[in-house]
Formats: structure tokens, C-alpha cells, sequence
């Protein structure tokens, strides 16, 4: 089976297993590396940054309060959110997180409607990329200054408030009262527009954009932490490339460092979502692969670029 299909085939049991899973029984905590979103009734687990952000296991704590057994629940949170990462990487993102799958049938409409995808310079591509760090930045920060210096209790999971997948996933559960304003008090109403607001430009960036919110995902640049120490590794043989370019014109988030590597073998960036478009994609034979465990999972092969070629999928 083509590349294509079995991560389309993967991404739609993802998305059935971790939007549904949890109406038959499947409980998969509240540390994983994915937008499997907490509103969503019936989901079979958690994203991470929910936790992250909490007074249980995250940063919303009075400095004064930490004891033994809180940090010891924060660290086990925190553990299993690494193991996961650190055993599939981030093929979290690229095959398995809702909200990715969700942008990518959302391209896919795009495309079907014959609508061009909008283009970005190289220049704000390259500044776009510390937003996600300043994000997951605020997202530690305000819990701690809602623990410790008095802030507004209903900033609390501010990142969660203002998520596009908090109203836009639900959806998929028959759930439309986050798209409803909190009129409770200012500071509900202030976050509730802005929630919306977030939601729009990220629904129109993500209909004429690949991946459009991945360039901002704080749970990305999290995980890219840990991308020296994944099992999954992503290799390329630098002798082997023709320069052809492929790679950088399929990549979603435009990574463009793959092509331009001439030394290293390891070419996984912090920016990779791990779909490997670039692999099915590549010409030459063994020139991108990737391996876990040191064990080749799949690799480049030109008669299956070739055949996209003929299929009119690359130039």
C-alpha cells in the first residue's frame, strides 16, 4: 500500500479512536502528545497542555503549597507525556493528532475546489517560527501568576480558553455551545471574543494554508525537545541527493532544511511534523528514510515518486 494511504488510513482511526474511543470504554489519560481536545465528550484522552496548565499536575500552583506528592504526580504527568513522545516522536502530529488530521481534510476541500494555497516568503515563514515558543512560554507563565500572584481565576487554561480546537472539535460530538459566549463576567466575554476571533482566522488560515496552525503549536515546540532523543529518526543520505527540491515543495510547514542539509545525516527539525510527504515524495532511492530503533521503517524510492510524477501530484 502507497505511503499516502496508510497515513490517511491511520489518520482516520486516530481520529475515530481519539474523538469516540472514549464512548467505548478506551481511557487514555491525560498526557498525550496530541490535540485530542478534553471538550469533546466522549474523547478517550487528553492533551497534554491541559494538564500542563492545571493546579493538578501543571503550573498552576502557589510556590508555598509544592510538596512531595504534588511534584511526584506533576513528574509522573510530565513522564508520560515524554515516553509517548520519545517512543513515536512526532508522528504524534503528522498521523495521529485530530486537530492535524482535521487541517489536513480541510486542505484537501481546498484542493478539490481547485483554490491555489497561499504562499508564503521564506522571511515570515522564518519569523513565524519563535511564536510557538512564546506561546507555550505565556501558556506556563499564567498559571504560575495565577497561583502566586493573585491573577484572575478565570484565566485560568488560558491557552485551552483560546484553542481553535476547543470550539471546532467538539463539533464532531454534536456540540456546538463553545462557539456561545461566556457572558459571566468581563474577563469571561474579553476571552470568549478573542477565542472566536482565533477560531476564525485560524479556520480561513487553515482552508488556504497547509497546516496552518502547526506553525503556531505550542505542544510542537514542546515536543521538539525531545527530538535528539526519539526512538523515530529521520535520516538522509547527503551524497545521495540530487537537489531536486521535492522535499521542500510537498513539506506542509515548510521546512526547507531537508533540501538544503549537505552534511549531517539527522535532518529532523524542530518545525517537522513527521507526516514524511518528503520520503514518498524524494527520487532517489534510500536518500530520505526513516527508522526506529535503527530498523528502516520506509525510505525513498523513485519509482514511487515516479508514479506521482505521472499522476500529476509532483513536477
Amino acid at each position: 500500500m502507497k505511503l499516502h494511504w496508510i497515513r490517511f488510513w491511520v489518520q482516520a482511526g486516530s481520529f475515530f479512536l481519539l474523538t469516540y474511543g472514549g464512548r467505548l470504554g478506551l481511557k487514555l489519560g491525560h498526557c498525550l502528545p496530541c490535540f485530542s481536545c478534553p471538550y469533546v465528550s466522549g474523547c478517550a484522552g487528553h492533551c497534554y497542555l491541559m494538564a500542563l496548565q492545571g493546579p493538578f499536575w501543571g503550573t498552576q500552583v502557589s510556590l508555598a503549597a509544592l510538596g512531595e506528592k504534588y511534584c511526584l504526580s506533576a513528574l509522573g504527568m510530565f513522564a508520560g507525556f515524554a515516553l509517548l513522545t520519545v517512543i513515536f516522536s512526532k508522528t504524534w502530529c503528522g498521523w495521529i493528532c485530530p486537530f492535524g488530521t482535521l487541517q489536513d481534510w480541510i486542505g484537501s476541500l481546498r484542493r478539490k475546489l481547485g483554490i491555489r494555497e497561499a504562499e508564503f516568503s521564506w522571511k515570515l515563514t522564518d519569523r513565524l517560527k519563535p511564536v510557538k515558543y512564546l506561546l507555550l512560554f505565556f501558556l506556563l507563565l499564567i498559571p504560575l501568576l495565577i497561583g502566586n500572584a493573585g491573577l484572575h481565576s478565570d484565566f485560568e487554561l488560558p491557552f485551552c480558553q483560546l484553542c481553535p480546537a476547543k470550539p471546532l472539535m467538539p463539533v464532531f460530538a454534536g456540540k456546538f455551545t463553545y462557539f456561545l459566549l461566556d457572558l459571566t463576567n468581563p474577563v469571561t466575554v474579553v476571552m470568549g471574543i478573542i477565542s472566536l476571533s482565533l477560531t476564525a482566522f485560524f479556520l480561513v488560515g487553515m482552508f488556504f494554508r497547509d497546516r496552518f496552525f502547526c506553525l503556531f503549536c505550542p505542544l510542537l515546540a514542546l515536543m521538539s525537545l525531545f527530538d535528539r532523543v526519539g526512538l523515530i529518526r529521520f535520516r538522509k543520505k547527503v551524497d545521495a541527493c540530487l537537489g531536486c527540491g521535492n522535499c521542500r515543495r510537498v513539506c506542509p510547514v515548510e521546512v526547507r532544511e531537508v533540501h538544503d542539509e549537505k552534511e549531517k545525516a539527522d535532518v529532523l527539525q524542530p518545525e517537522c511534523i513527521s507526516c514524511f510527504r518528503c520520503v514518498e515524495a524524494c527520487p532517489q532511492d534510500n536518500a530520505l528514510s526513516v527508522r526506529w530503533l535503527n530498523r528502516s521503517l520506509f525510505s525513498s524510492a523513485r519509482e514511487r515518486a515516479g508514479k506521482l510524477v505521472e499522476k500529476g501530484k509532483l513536477p
